[in-house]
């Protein structure tokens, strides 16, 4: 399976969300942390252990703005 996550960049920090799933964005000081916690936050959405295996790449950049597709076995 193959989701969108979309990682903005304001002044103050980063917001990452996963758009396809209600609820499931966070924010964080770095682009990184965001990243991670958002995908904590996605594991428990589809109810996986931290095991479970993701593999998320930099689709495309689009100003302050990058889109990452999320891939998973499920």
């Amino acid at each position: 399976m193959v989701l969108d996550l979309i990682v903005l960049q304001s002044d103050d920090g980063y917001s990452a969300e996963i758009p396809s799933i209600k609820g499931c964005e966070c924010w964080a000081h770095n682009e990184d942390d965001a990243i991670s916690k958002t995908l904590e936050l996605f594991r428990f959405y589809i109810q996986v252990d931290s095991n479970f295996k993701i593999k998320v790449d930099l689709a495309r950049k689009e100003g302050s703005r990058k889109i990452y597709k999320i891939i998973f076995d499920k």
